[in-house]
């Protein structure tokens, strides 16, 4: 029995049919729908010999369990991961570059943290599985192609697995505003793993203590806090800028 998932939204859809046609079960689109985007998507599967089905907005609108398609849904086959986190890792060749998010329960936060982590080259991102969204059709649609690119996996115990990634030598940065450095100043080693909270609560308590330090990124305006994807963006491309500067 496969595993089937719905995926939605044209630029989730075009990576998927670019990166593996093979597993598109069934793509529907809208039959009102006839303009330059649907048409190239339209191209693009029969290209990879992915059948289409055209289908009403009210058939596609049950198929997303959104109204946020924009007139084109499949059901996917679950892409092959990764055994494990150790496995994805082994693999690594250079310093590792890990996320981990703590409590991060919004769709739209997560699919917007994988895009960022893909964008910046991260080789996994960890989640708890208590109190974290997994992947869903709205993570795929928000991530724009990157849940199928970036691991992702949810720990049962995320303090344990902080302790495993410490032992493999790689480093556990926190990111809060209550940080004793500025993450401008702070030195951050090349195999490091970035931790950031939920907005809001931020990291657990026990998540806080596995991290060798904590940084803030300078806020310079009046608001308080950044979204979390938009921290994570910040956090990771400092460190892309970091590694790839002329020394």
């Amino acid at each position: 029995m496969k595993n089937l998932r719905t995926v939605f939204g044209f630029h989730a859809l075009t990576v998927l049919l670019r990166q593996r046609p093979q597993s598109v079960v069934e793509l529907y689109a809208d039959a009102a729908r006839d303009d330059v985007r649907m048409r190239s998507l339209l191209a693009l599967a029969a290209e990879k010999s992915v059948r289409v089905m055209l289908a009403d907005a009210r058939r596609l609108h049950g198929l997303a369990g959104s109204e946020r398609h924009q007139g084109v849904v499949a059901r996917v086959e679950e892409a092959p991961r990764s055994t494990s986190l150790d496995d994805t890792l082994d693999l690594v060749q250079g310093p590792p570059l890990v996320l981990v998010l703590d409590g991060i329960q919004d769709p739209h936060n997560l699919g917007a943290c994988l895009r960022v982590a893909d964008a910046a080259g991260v080789h996994a991102v960890v989640a708890p599985k208590d109190r974290a969204v997994g992947i869903s059709a709205t993570v795929s649609k928000v991530a724009s192609g990157a849940a199928e690119s970036v691991p992702y996996f949810q720990v049962t115990n995320l303090a344990r697995t902080l302790r495993e990634l410490k032992e493999r030598g790689l480093w556990i940065v926190g990111t809060d505003d209550a940080g004793t450095q500025s993450l401008y100043a702070a030195q951050l080693p090349d195999a490091l793993v970035w931790v950031l909270g939920a907005e809001g609560e931020g990291m657990r308590r026990l998540t806080r203590e596995h991290c060798d330090f904590l940084v803030r990124i300078p806020m310079q305006g009046c608001v308080e806090s950044l979204n979390v994807s938009v921290a994570t963006g910040i956090v990771l491309f400092e460190s892309v800028r970091r590694r790839t500067q002329v020394q």
